[in-house]
């Protein structure tokens, strides 16, 4: 694949570092940071990669209109303004930059907590007011205090570590397993509402995060508790806060984020206020941000390095610019043709330990980064067709961490494919021919997917 035919279309301005780099890279950079989302859609039939923000929905419309789109990549920790399901579909690769303002995020939500605290806003105002009101402002200590963070990816286990100077207890929930670590303990929800005395929001907007915190979720607090938000603000039922704000079932809130913005999350909504929002405005216990928590100089620099240095990945392309040569990342699997698959997998299990299913079993491991991965071993049965064309009793599962660009260099070497490109929930597959007529399956997974 050579470089210099990959077209780039920028829709927002970024950090020029991401521009330069990529064009002294040889990609073709284009800016277009005023068409209508119509007029985009004309022409990106012409790209084979966009760089995003917010500015509009990647929707279906828009990504049957990109018959050459390979990438898109958000200058953002998340992917909510994209169809991801259907992206993927479509065989093209998702980029996002959450490792780019995860930093700004950690602290900015600790500068809040610290703040709601402290009353540092409320007494600020009133000493430049002329008021001198030291009892009215007696604040709270974060000593002795139980954290809890919902949503334990990259701005929760920020957030986590900025609080390792205090004398708190931290517990974490998330959807995913076993993402607690030295600095959270994972519970469930049910725990979390427990022992909480303060509530810090790091999830992505999802439909199981939308509304999230309303009536039935604040009831669930055993104890009044102090919420923080910065992650989404439709995640959070305004009208539903202002009630718990005003029967002090939520003591007070740092709001970074709000239920009323905008997709591009530039402005908030037009015309007259909703009340919930004006109470909001009026509180002296609520302290509210515009959507500024990874919005710093260092994140702004961060997050731009970060796509860059993802997109140079996705290519296959080194430090020095040029591709280098695709390995194997490691084993994906074993699969193996059996007269009894079934029996033979409860043998495995009764005398071996595996943890068997239908499928087999899958063995989890961590590589050099730290990141989880796994890898399948799996009887078939002995008249499988899936090893065709080959008549081996076995076939080798391998995982590589860019297959299109592997599959465009195998072609080039006259490496014999099996087949087409398969996306599934949990991973890319293509399958190859060695010299010997061995099927090998290529890999490039989504580990989350198989827990």
């Amino acid at each position: 694949m050579e470089i210099k035919n990959i077209k780039i279309l920028h829709i927002d301005s970024n950090n020029p570092i991401l521009w330069n780099q990529l064009e002294a890279l040889g990609f073709q950079n284009e800016a277009d940071y005023t068409s209508s989302k119509e007029e985009i859609e004309a022409k990106i039939k012409n790209y084979q990669g966009i760089i995003i923000r917010s500015r509009f929905k990647i929707d279906k419309t828009f990504l049957d209109k990109a018959k050459n789109l390979q990438f898109i990549a958000r200058v953002g920790a998340g992917l909510e303004s994209i169809d991801i399901e259907y992206a993927e579909a479509k065989g093209i690769h998702l980029i996002a930059a959450p490792e780019g303002n995860r930093n700004a995020v950690g602290e900015h939500a600790l500068g809040m907590l610290l703040s709601l605290f402290n009353n540092l806003n409320k007494a600020n105002d009133e000493v430049k007011s002329g008021h001198w009101k030291r009892e009215a402002n007696r604040g709270h200590e974060l000593d002795g205090k139980t954290v809890g963070i919902i949503g334990y990816g990259n701005m929760g286990k920020s957030f986590a570590n900025k609080l390792r100077g205090f004398d708190v207890e931290v517990l974490c929930y998330d959807i995913l397993e076993g993402v607690g670590d030295a600095n959270a303990k994972q519970v469930s929800l049910e725990e979390l509402q427990q022992k909480v005395d303060v509530v810090s929001l790091h999830t992505p907007w999802t439909p199981l995060t939308d509304k999230m915190v309303n009536k039935t979720f604040i009831k669930g607090f055993a104890k009044p508790f102090w919420l923080i938000n910065t992650a989404r603000g439709k995640s959070v039922v305004t009208e539903d806060l202002v009630e718990a704000l005003q029967s002090q079932k939520i003591l007070g809130a740092g709001l970074d984020v709000l239920e009323y913005e905008k997709l591009s999350f530039e402005t908030l909504f037009e015309g007259e206020k909703p009340k919930a929002f004006q109470y909001l405005l009026d509180a002296e216990n609520v302290l509210l941000t515009p959507h500024i928590a990874g919005w710093t100089f260092e994140s702004h620099e961060k997050l731009a390095q970060t796509i860059v240095d993802k997109i140079k990945l996705f290519y296959g392309l080194g430090e020095n610019g040029k591709v280098q040569p695709q390995k194997v990342t490691g084993i994906g699997g074993f699969f193996f043709k059996s007269k009894n698959p079934k029996e033979l997998r409860d043998w495995y299990a009764k005398h071996l330990g595996f943890e068997t299913n239908d499928y087999g079993s899958t063995f989890s491991w961590k590589n050099e980064e730290g990141e989880d991965c796994t890898t399948q071993w799996s009887p078939f049965q002995e008249d499988t067709k899936y090893f065709n064309p080959s008549s081996k009793e076995f076939m080798q599962n391998f995982r590589v961490e860019n297959l299109q660009w592997l599959l465009d260099e195998l072609q080039k070497e006259g490496v014999s494919q099996v087949g087409e490109m398969e996306v599934y929930d949990y991973g890319k597959f293509a399958w190859i021919l060695d010299p010997e007529g061995n099927k090998i399956e290529l890999w490039e997974p989504k580990d989350d997917k198989l827990k």
